[in-house]
């Protein structure tokens, strides 16, 4: 493999220190990009996974205006920004991900009403007009370090997609839901317009040739060069990396591979030898027995006649101990024809993974450009990438436990205070029962029941063990339950997470069974 210096997409050396963009630099860059992409047309979203987008826009015809303007738009951990593109960019091969096939559904032909900034944070608003839907849509783009994100969201801020979905934790419920109102993340914003400005962090470069977004939007030229060349530096640092690994794996097994076919080799060598050997055995073939391991013999192909010690195979009859060595040398004879031409192709590619890693070395060299040109070469395999279309989605975090009572039926209990209320006024219905120990804090528990059906009174009294298994009470084990329909449970304006009044219902006495109880955690 003839190994090729290649070309990077405007690769630039990482300076030692790139700062982040700050709530006062995104308000720089948003009154710079509003006029020019105000009444622009999308004509496309170009996906970069695994964080990163063009938003490729059309302006209104000028006489001295770009035909198109590409968008940045980047939810990195470490380089989150957007700004107006100039450089080249490798076009993504492979799969997308839902996401952006999303925003090419509902933005594809649509026209961008504005850019704003959000509560003067680290947050863009690009709301569209006109889109395929026929209703409003905006990108939320939050570049806010680590927990940097792209969502899309509905005319009432409802969201109907995101990039980067939110870790399930427990005892939290996500910020970002789809199908929920979007929310703001919470914080204090980054220094405002009182920090230093975007041209006093990031001087003017001179790695990028200027052009027309230069000329145009020179703080937006200002990012490209210092924050997306720092983000290009370091993709190429973690392509780099993997390309080694994925080679020294391959090195190490063609290396094993020549060890094996030169240890064949030694072994083709000695086929004379074997054919002897069953000639030898051949002649005493007679004074054989079944069960024997070993038998000596004399070597009349030898100088002096010694006596030699042939294997043999105790579970085989003599006769088939004799074909064994003419078979084996039969073997060897066929893999003569074949191991020199093998062993030269292993030698070849421990020869050519040897040069890609020392490429892999040279920063000047371009990984993407070396892995396809040792894919092609045969030396590594295609790298698979997971399709995120097929990844199953993380299931939402449930405001509550889920256990089976006597019947059947489906008792839930409330995790926390604030998941108390999201279970008994949005995942209950009015006929289910609802229960709560009477003189003590404790867990919200609902006894699911379909419409008109009457609870057995043992599903209640398991029901009321768990009310009480989940609160101060299961210290004694025995404690009153109140017991009402959903429908009489109420929330006092202003009252405290998990606190509610009854306007009817009945209280019982529960006495835990601690065998019966442990049945029904087990459920």
């Amino acid at each position: 493999m003839a190994l090729q210096r290649g070309r990077g997409a405007g690769l630039r050396q990482q300076p030692e220190s790139i700062p982040s963009l700050q709530a006062g630099h995104v308000a720089e860059l948003v009154a710079e990009l509003q006029p020019l992409l105000k009444g622009c047309t999308v004509r496309e979203v170009q996906a970069l996974p695994p964080r990163d987008l063009l938003l490729i826009v059309e302006p209104d015809a000028t006489p001295d205006g770009p035909p198109i303007l590409r968008l940045r738009l980047s939810a990195s951990q470490e380089t989150a920004r957007l700004h107006l593109q100039q450089d080249r960019v490798r076009v993504h091969d492979g799969p997308e991900g839902p996401f952006f096939k999303l925003l090419n559904e509902e933005l594809a032909g649509a026209t961008v009403r504005r850019v704003e900034q959000v509560r003067g944070d680290r947050i863009v608003r690009l709301e569209f007009g006109a889109t395929p839907s026929g209703r409003r849509r905006a990108l939320m783009a939050e570049l806010v370090g680590r927990h940097s994100n792209l969502i899309l969201v509905g005319p009432e801020d409802e969201v109907l997609g995101m990039l980067v979905t939110p870790t399930a934790r427990k005892a939290h419920t996500p910020r970002i839901v789809v199908g929920q109102a979007w929310s703001p993340p919470g914080g204090k914003a980054g220094p405002g317009a009182d920090s230093a400005s975007l041209q006093e962090v990031y001087p003017e470069p001179d790695t990028l040739p200027p052009g027309p977004v230069k000329d145009r939007a020179p703080l937006s030229w200002r990012v490209e060069c210092t924050v997306g060349g720092a983000a290009q530096v370091n993709r190429q640092d973690s392509l780099r990396k993997k390309l080694q690994s994925r080679a020294q794996r391959k090195l190490r097994g063609a290396r094993g591979l020549v060890k094996g076919l030169r240890k064949r080799s030694l072994a083709i060598e000695g086929a004379e030898r074997v054919q002897q050997d069953g000639e030898l055995l051949k002649s005493v073939v007679g004074s054989l027995k079944r069960g024997q391991s070993s038998v000596e013999v004399t070597d009349w192909f030898a100088e002096d006649t010694p006596l030699r010690t042939l294997e043999l195979d105790p579970r085989r009859h003599p006769a088939e101990n004799v074909q064994l060595y003419f078979d084996r040398h039969k073997k060897l004879l066929r893999g003569r024809e074949s191991l020199e031409r093998e062993l030269q192709l292993a030698q070849d590619k421990v020869t050519g993974l040897e040069l890609l890693l020392a490429a892999a070395e040279d920063d000047g060299q371009d990984p993407a450009a070396l892995d396809s040109q040792a894919v092609e070469a045969g030396l590594l395999d295609k790298p698979q990438e997971a399709d995120p279309r097929k990844r199953k989605a993380p299931e939402p975090r449930k405001p509550y436990l889920s256990y089976q009572v006597h019947g059947d039926l489906e008792v839930r209990v409330g995790r926390t205070a604030k998941d108390n209320d999201a279970l008994t006024f949005r995942h209950a219905r009015g006929n289910d029962l609802w229960m709560h120990t009477a003189d003590c804090p404790g867990s919200h528990v609902v006894l699911r029941l379909e419409r008109g059906q009457e609870a057995p009174q043992e599903a209640i009294l398991e029901a009321g063990m768990l009310a009480v298994h989940y609160s101060p009470a299961r210290q004694t084990g025995r404690a009153q339950v109140h017991v009402a329909p959903v429908k009489m449970v109420h929330k006092p304006r202003g009252a405290k997470p998990g606190l509610v009044t009854l306007s009817g219902g009945k209280t019982i006495h529960v006495r835990v069974q601690q065998s019966r109880l442990a049945e029904l955690l087990r459920r």
